[in-house]
C-alpha cells in the first residue's frame, strides 16, 4: 500500500497544503482506468452494450447503480475500460477503481473507498473543500471499516458539495472478501439513496457474494443489470469474428504471411470454439503470434488440438470447458518437448505466477527458486500467450486473464499433473524459499542509512532501496507469511527450523527492511499468523514468536518511523527478561543523551511520563530548533538502563513506550552517551 501522489497536471487548483493532506490517505496504486495500458473494445464491437450503458450514465432518472454481469472471459473489463473512457470524455467521470487480484492493494476492500475519495477530491474543488478539513480533523478515518470510510470520506462531502458524477468499480469479484454478501455492495446499499446525483457502474462475475449483494432489498430497485453471457449469440459471434479478422490481418502484415491467411474455414472453426468468449480470441491471437515460431504453423497446431466440447458458452460450465480446452492445448504445445524430469521447474514457475501475492519478475522468481534466470524466462516465454510478459527480465509477469489462474489451480479442470499448480504443496515451497532467501541475505543496515535518522529524513531512500534490496528479498520480507495457507503448513521438517533460525538471527534485520519499505504492519500480521501455525505442533519456537510479537507491538511507532532507531530506541528499552533482548542485546546502541540544552528564556512545553514507581522522566520539546531536554536521576535508571535493576519500560507501561518515539524520533536530534 502506498500513497497516491497528487500532481499538478490536471489538478492545478490544488494547493500544496491540500495536496499534503491528500497524500496522507492510503490508496491503491494504478487503480484508475488510465493506468497499466488497459485496452478498450475494438472499434466496431460491443456497440449495443456500450450505447446502453452510456445512455444509463447520462440519464439520472434511471437507477443509480448498474451491474455489468458476465462470466469469465466475456469482456467485462474491456467494456468497463471503454465506457470509462467515454464517460471521462463526456466530463462525467468522478473516479474509477479497477480491482485486480494480482496486486495486494487493488484487491483490498479497505482501499476502494479511500482511493475513490482522493480521486473525487482531486477532480472536484467543491468536494475537496469539504474533504480536506474532514481528514485534518480525523486523520485516522481512512483506516476505519468500509462503512465509516464511505460515510465520512465520500457521502458527507458529496452531500455538502452537491456534485453529480459517475463512479466506476471494475471486477469487484477480484477483491478479497470473506463475507457471504459483498462487503462493498452492503455498504453501497446503505448510502446510495442518500446521494441521488451519484451513479455507480459496477462489473463482476455472478459469484455468490456478488449476486447476494445485488439482491439486498435496498439495491434491488436501485440497480439495472446487464448479463453479458445472455446476449444474443449471433451478435457476440459477429463481434468475435471481427476481432479475429482484424487481429490476424495485422499479424499477417507484420509477420509477412500470404494473403488469404487464415482461411474462412479456419476462422469459422475459431469462432465456433470461442463460444462467445472474447478471452478465447485474445489468447488465440497471442498464441499464434509466437516470436520464435511461424504464425501459420502455430495456428495449424492449435486447430489440430482436440475439439472443444463447449457450444455457445451459455453456462459457466460450458464457458470453462471452452477455455480449458484452449489452455490445455497451449500448455501441451509449449512443454511437449520438455524432459519430464524438469516438470517440477515448470510447475514451480507457473506456481510463482499463480500464487505470488504480488507479481514477481522472472529474475525474482529465479532468485527465490535458485533456477537460472534465462531458464525461468524461457519457460515463461513458452506460454507467453497466457501471460503479460515483458522483454525485460526484471519486469513483473502476471496472468493475462484471471480465468487462466482459476484453471491451473483447479484439479478438476487442469487434469494434466505436469502443469497443474497445487496450492497446498506450492505455497509451502514458496514459504520455504522466502525464509531461505531471508536467512541467507538479510544483514544489519543493508541500505547504509545514517545513524539515528528517521526514514523520511533520508532523501534518497527510494534509490538506496532499489540498489540494496532486490525485488525477491523485498517480496520475501513482505509476503512470506502469506504462503501460510493453513495451520498444517509450517510444522514440517524443512520449514520449522527455518522459522526458528530466522527469528533468532535475522529478526531485527527483517524489521529494518519492513521499516524502510513502509510495511511495518506486515510484521504484526506475519508473527500473528506464524504463532497460530506453530501452536499446532507445540513447537518451542512459538514462545519466541510471541516475544517478537510483543516487541513489535510495543515499539511499533519506532519501527515504522526509523530503521536505525530499532537499535537506538526500541532495543535498549526492551525488557531485559525478554527473549529478543537475550538474542539481540549486542546490537543495542547506548541510550541517548542531549547534544545541547535549551537556551535560557526559551518557552517550552513539558510532559511527564511515569516509567515506574521509582522514577519519572520529564521531556521538554522545542520544535523550532529540534532540541530536547531530559532530566531524571541517572542513578535511578533514567537514561541509563544498565544502572537500574528495573527494566526501563516495564510491560505494564505501554503508554510510555508509545510516548517515546513521538518525541524522541520525530521532533528531536539524539546523540549517544559518551
Amino acid at each position: 500500500m502506498q500513497r497516491m501522489e497528487i500532481h499538478d497536471q490536471g489538478c492545478k487548483s490544488i494547493k500544496p497544503a491540500e495536496a499534503a493532506v491528500l497524500n496522507t490517505i492510503p490508496c491503491a496504486q494504478k487503480a484508475e482506468y488510465r493506468h497499466c495500458g488497459r485496452k478498450g473494445c475494438l472499434k466496431g464491437t460491443r456497440g449495443a452494450v456500450l450505447d446502453e450503458i452510456e445512455l444509463w450514465a447520462g440519464d439520472f432518472r434511471k437507477p443509480p447503480v448498474y451491474w455489468l454481469n458476465g462470466l469469465a472471459g466475456t469482456g467485462k473489463s474491456t467494456i468497463a475500460q471503454t465506457i470509462t473512457e467515454r464517460i471521462f470524455a463526456d466530463g462525467q467521470l468522478g473516479a474509477s477503481f479497477f480491482c485486480s487480484r494480482d496486486f495486494e492493494d487493488r484487491r483490498s476492500l479497505n482501499l476502494i473507498f479511500p482511493t475513490i475519495a482522493v480521486q473525487l477530491a482531486r477532480n472536484y474543488p467543491q468536494f475537496r473543500s469539504v474533504f480536506v478539513p474532514l481528514v485534518e480533523q480525523d486523520p485516522g478515518v481512512a483506516h476505519e471499516f468500509p462503512y465509516n470510510q464511505m460515510k465520512k470520506l465520500i457521502v458527507r462531502p458529496l452531500k455538502e458539495s452537491d456534485i453529480s458524477t459517475v463512479i466506476v468499480i471494475d471486477a469487484l469479484d477480484e477483491c478479497k472478501d470473506e463475507e457471504p454478501v459483498s462487503a462493498i455492495l452492503s455498504v453501497l446499499a446503505q448510502f446510495v439513496s442518500q446521494i441521488p446525483k451519484i451513479k455507480f457502474f459496477v462489473t463482476g462475475r455472478p459469484e455468490s457474494r456478488i449476486r447476494e449483494g445485488f439482491r439486498l432489498p435496498l439495491l434491488v430497485g436501485a440497480t439495472d443489470v446487464f448479463v453479458l453471457h445472455e446476449v444474443e449469440s449471433s451478435r457476440v459471434n459477429n463481434d468475435i469474428r471481427l476481432f479475429f479478422e482484424r487481429g490476424f490481418h495485422e499479424l499477417a502484415r507484420r509477420r509477412q504471411e500470404p494473403d488469404g491467411w487464415p482461411t474462412k474455414e479456419q476462422l469459422d472453426l475459431l469462432c465456433e470454439r470461442a463460444a462467445g468468449l472474447f478471452v478465447y480470441a485474445v489468447a488465440t491471437i497471442k498464441f499464434v503470434d509466437h516470436r520464435n515460431n511461424g504464425p501459420k504453423g502455430q495456428l495449424d497446431r492449435l486447430l489440430r488440438s482436440s475439439e472443444s466440447s463447449a457450444r455457445e458458452g451459455g453456462t459457466e460450465l460450458k464457458a470453462n470447458m471452452t477455455l480449458d480446452s484452449l489452455y490445455m492445448s497451449i500448455l501441451q504445445e509449449a512443454f511437449s518437448g520438455d524432459d519430464p524430469e524438469d516438470d517440477h521447474k515448470t510447475r514451480y514457475v507457473l506456481g510463482a505466477v499463480a500464487l505470488a501475492t504480488n507479481p514477481l519478475s522472472p529474475s525474482a522468481i529465479a532468485t527465490l527458486s535458485g533456477f537460472d534466470a534465462k531458464d525461468v524466462l524461457f519457460r515463461l516465454s513458452s506460454v507467453h500467450s497466457l501471460l503479460v510478459l515483458q522483454d525485460d527480465i526484471d519486469e513483473p509477469v502476471r496472468s493475462f486473464h484471471k480465468s487462466f489462474l482459476d484453471f491451473i489451480v483447479d484439479g478438476t479442470r487442469c487434469t494434466n499433473k505436469r502443469f497443474r499448480v497445487s496450492p497446498p504443496s506450492h505455497h509451502p515451497q514458496l514459504l520455504a524459499d522466502c525464509l531461505k532467501l531471508m536467512n541467507h541475505t538479510l544483514e544489519k543496515n543493508m541500505c547504509n542509512l545514517p545513524d539515528t535518522v528517521t526514514n523520511r529524513e533520508v532523501k534518497d531512500l527510494d534509490e538506496r532501496t532499489k540498489r540494496c534490496l532486490n525485488p525477491a528479498l523485498q517480496y520475501a520480507c513482505k509476503s512470506w507469511h502469506k504462503h501460510l495457507i493453513d495451520k498444517r503448513t509450517i510444522p514440517t521438517p524443512a520449514i520449522t527450523p527455518a522459522v526458528d533460525e530466522f527469528l533468532k538471527e535475522k529478526f531485527l534485520f527483517w524489521l529494518e527492511v519492513l521499516s524502510i519499505l513502509g510495511a511495518a504492519r506486515e510484521a504484526v500480521d506475519a508473527l500473528d499468523v506464524a504463532a497460530k501455525s506453530l501452536e499446532v505442533c507445540a513447537s518451542p519456537t512459538v514462545d519466541l514468536v510471541n516475544d517478537c510479537f510483543r516487541f513489535v507491538m510495543k515499539f511499533f511507532e519506532v519501527i515504522s518511523a526509523s530503521s536505525p532507531h530499532i537499535y537506538h530506541s526500541a532495543l535498549p528499552l526492551c525488557p531485559r527478561q525478554s527473549m529478543v533482548w537475550n538474542l539481540y542485546s549486542p546490537y543495542a546502541c547506548p541510550l541517548t543523551r542531549i547534544a545541547r540544552g535549551i537556551p535560557r528564556g526559551v518557552k517550552c512545553c513539558g510532559h511527564e511520563v511515569s516509567l515506574s514507581d521509582s522514577y519519572s522522566r520529564v521531556v521538554t520539546v522545542r520544535q523550532v530548533h529540534r532540541d530536547l531536554a531530559v532530566k531524571g536521576d541517572r542513578n535511578s535508571g533514567c537514561g541509563n538502563p544498565r544502572a537500574s535493576q528495573h527494566p526501563p519500560f516495564p510491560s505494564e507501561h505501554d503508554r510510555a513506550a508509545r510516548f517515546f518515539p513521538k518525541y524522541s524520533l520525530v521532533n528531536t536530534v539524539w546523540s549517544p552517551f559518551r
